[in-house]
């Protein structure tokens, strides 16, 4: 949760993005990032999320596929200059997290989030 309340806060304050919808595309990638540090949590996600088999990640992607969410913060205003200031920002005053926060896992976060890639576990 502190991961993502702390990307969210960052780039909707620094680039006048719409609350609940960058909370939509943050939050897949904030869980994969922190999935290997909160097992137990992602199994119990898992399990709750149909179509997951197994992978929380997965899963959740499925739904906001199927709820045919937007996934992209460029689509609203948020240009790809501001991924490393985004990353800065968020640097400057890192809040507690299950896992570390890593600088070139950050900006690869934010840059999928930019971007609209599905999450993935792989950073």
């Amino acid at each position: 949760m502190a991961l993502h309340h702390k990307i969210c806060h960052v780039l909707g304050g620094s680039f006048n993005l719409p609350h609940a919808e960058t909370h939509t595309v943050v939050l897949p990638h904030a869980l994969a990032y922190n999935a290997p540090k909160t097992p137990k949590a992602m199994e119990l996600l898992a399990e709750a999320l149909p179509g997951s088999d197994g992978d929380a990640v997965k899963g959740l992607n499925l739904l906001l596929d199927k709820l045919e969410m937007p996934r992209d913060l460029a689509r609203y205003g948020m240009q790809e200059k501001d991924i490393d200031i985004g990353v800065q920002q968020a640097l400057s005053n890192v809040y507690s997290n299950p896992r570390g926060i890593e600088e070139k896992a950050l900006r690869e976060m934010i840059r999928r989030c930019w971007k609209g890639e599905q999450a993935k576990q792989d950073l």
